[in-house]
């Protein structure tokens, strides 16, 4: 995972001052590799411990781990083939957060009801974790149909979550649901492509899988191996901390 795509994972630790570090590394990666953080902060007007804080916020154990990672970047080529579903199941594993996935976990916990929703080809998903979820022992539903989670959301509560599960994170009728819950209030988590997209950018709560969208005669082949991937390991984490 490059330093663009941890800065993306990890937005919700960041602050503003972070994302002008981030900028400046991200445009001047061959030089940072080459000097100490002590002039990397010169040059930023910084000190040294912010960088330290920052490279770990980012998942790294520190700067040194930060530039070696860069270093890779600008020198690795890349062996995996981007459309094969092991490469795919690796970003996954890579993307998912395990600080986030725990404050989904608790989130999830603490709602009354659980109402999960997905269109198309994601239906399947929601059915399944919907279960994972009764497991559980949470109240939870998913909709075969739009006006049954209209519905649902109408009458649903504060307390209540609202899981959304979209490939591209832009399904108009995804979007309709994030807007009904906003108006009641309801928590809403997301799970989607890793990318930037208007579901995970008005959700509460947000973690992802990879898998570019693919198409072949017009149809949607994208793998949906990694939206499974991602289901399961947030499940583990509920099963756990029943």
């Amino acid at each position: 995972m490059n330093l663009e795509e941890r800065a993306r994972k990890y937005e919700y630790k960041l602050n503003d001052n972070d994302d002008q570090i981030i900028d400046y590394i991200v445009s001047h990666k061959s030089l940072v590799i080459e000097n100490s953080i002590q002039s990397l902060a010169k040059s930023l007007y910084t000190v040294p411990n912010t960088i330290t804080r920052l490279s770990k916020k980012l998942g790294y154990d520190g700067f040194s781990q930060l530039k070696n990672s860069l270093k890779e970047e600008l020198e690795s080529v890349n062996l995996d083939r981007e459309d094969s579903s092991s490469y795919n199941l690796k970003r996954t594993l890579e993307l998912l957060d395990e600080e986030m996935l725990a404050k989904i976990a608790k989130r999830i916990h603490q709602a009354q009801h659980v109402y999960v929703f997905g269109v198309g080809d994601t239906v399947p998903f929601c059915e399944l974790f919907s279960t994972h979820l009764k497991i559980g022992g949470k109240q939870a539903e998913y909709f075969l149909h739009r006006h049954d989670a209209v519905y649902a959301l109408n009458h649903a509560s504060k307390q209540d979550v609202l899981f959304l599960i979209s490939m591209s994170g832009e399904t108009k009728q995804i979007l309709e649901m994030v807007e009904l819950a906003r108006e009641r209030g309801i928590t809403i988590i997301s799970l989607t492509h890793f990318s930037e997209n208007s579901l995970q950018q008005t959700a509460d709560y947000k973690f992802f899988f990879y898998s570019p969208k693919r198409m072949l005669e017009n149809y949607n082949i994208s793998d949906k191996t990694p939206v499974m991937l991602a289901l399961q390991v947030l499940s583990n984490r509920l099963w756990e901390t029943v």
